[in-house]
């Protein structure tokens, strides 16, 4: 890790130049306190994440974090210590994935854990921290933005010149943790284990590069979909954000919806009302896939059948209330669930979708939105009082989804080269 936390890079660099500088004597210079921590980071201090930390090595990366902050004596430090080490992060936990480097401890790989709880630990350390200079509100939400960006390859997404095809994978933090905080992501392992892999199809090799998204409606609300997309999107052959759904099935969801259901976030948030978008003037209630989801389903991709989701929930034109539509919503209906229901994994398939339709892609672009199954733990594993972190089937269940997203994309690129 010290390796790659020397090397900032270029995109680093520009993270930096556009973050806020404070200006001396100025309302942006004046200090302010440190602000509690979230909902999402006060789990830290239980004893699960503490064992995954612990037993990935990520313990060291969080507290190799808090002595840089610390040692930072005005904001341009610190701004570089948060995109030093945001960066080193990432490659981090993609090495770690892919197996290069030291693994840290005996948990698996191919875990996305040990990333979701470091950065937590990072974060939690800049929005509490309380310098010995001046810090306004607007600089500590600016270097926190920064870190979520770096850690989460949102800024890491490199293309490299040449006939290579170009492909962009998303995953998503693990969520529902007061639920069981063991839970673990299969979405988010699929992101480290592609980013920056080749896949090799008859048409020619194709780079994938991936990112992942907090479970927080808020973040959505600002627009990190869009901010993270819409650089690449133009550039890209491919593109299919993916998420945790059903149990022991995949789904290509064929519509997504416009509207939020209010289950509650990492945060303990929830939303109702409609996805909220610019231009919402023009904002159409439904958007469908350009995924070639007769190949995709028809394929033996892996152990886990595939299947083309159709099903929405509707409030038909004229009417008040809300039907199941099992072959795809009516002309002038209004959303209540996509195919992929109507929390943030829908959600991320409306932005990616609609930003895609709004850049005049949609008949050009392959895109859209595939659940995983449910990540579960073996049979005697399941107490989440008493459980243990991992088991050989849960390792098991997450290596195969793992696998089986990648094969969807390596079916999704032969099927659109072939058309």
């Amino acid at each position: 890790m010290n390796s790659i936390r020397v090397r900032i890079g270029v995109l680093g660099l520009a993270l930096l130049a556009g973050l806020s500088a404070p200006t001396a004597g100025s309302a942006a210079a004046a200090e302010t306190a440190a602000a509690t921590p979230t909902v999402e980071e006060q789990r830290l201090d239980k004893a699960v994440p503490q064992e995954i930390l612990r037993r990935s090595g990520f313990d060291a990366a969080a507290a190799q974090f808090a002595r840089d902050l610390e040692a930072a004596h005005s904001y341009a430090q610190a701004q570089r210590v948060v995109v030093r080490e945001g960066s080193a992060l990432w490659r981090s936990a993609v090495d770690r994935a892919q197996g290069r480097g030291p693994a840290g401890g005996d948990l698996s790989r191919d875990d996305d854990r040990p990333l979701y709880w470091a950065r937590l630990s990072m974060t939690r350390d800049v929005r509490t921290w309380e310098p010995g200079f001046g810090l306004s509100d607007g600089q500590r939400g600016a270097l926190l933005d920064a870190l979520e960006r770096t850690s989460r390859g949102q800024s890491d997404i490199r293309y490299p010149h040449g006939g290579l095809k170009r492909v962009l994978v998303t995953g998503f933090d693990p969520f529902t943790l007061d639920r069981d905080i063991r839970i673990s992501n299969p979405s988010g392992a699929t992101a480290l284990a592609l980013d920056g892999t080749v896949i090799e199809t008859a048409d020619g090799p194709a780079r994938v590069e991936t990112a992942v998204f907090p479970v927080r409606w808020q973040d959505f609300a600002e627009g990190t979909v869009e901010r993270t997309l819409r650089p690449h999107l133009k550039r890209v052959d491919l593109f299919t954000t993916v998420s945790q759904g059903r149990v022991g099935r995949f789904d290509v969801e064929r519509t997504n919806g416009a509207w939020r259901g209010g289950f509650q976030d990492n945060d303990n948030i929830g939303r109702t009302e409609t996805v909220p978008v610019s231009d919402p003037g023009t904002q159409p209630q439904w958007t469908t896939t350009t995924l070639p989801y007769a190949q995709i389903v028809a394929a033996n991709s892996g152990r886990f059948p595939v299947y083309d989701n159709t099903s929405v929930t509707e409030i038909p034109a004229g009417a008040t209330q809300a039907v199941v539509r099992p072959d795809g919503p009516t002309p002038g209906s209004t959303a209540r669930a996509g195919g992929g229901g109507d929390y943030l994994s829908n959600e991320i398939a409306y932005r990616a979708t609609l930003l895609r339709d709004r850049l005049g892609l949609h008949d050009v672009l392959p895109g859209g939105h595939v659940h995983t199954p449910v990540l579960q733990f073996g049979a005697g594993n399941t107490d989440p009082a008493t459980g243990a972190v991992t088991d050989p089937e849960f390792v098991r269940n997450r290596l195969d989804i793992i696998a089986q997203v990648r094969a969807i994309v390596g079916v999704a690129l032969e099927a659109t080269s072939a058309s």
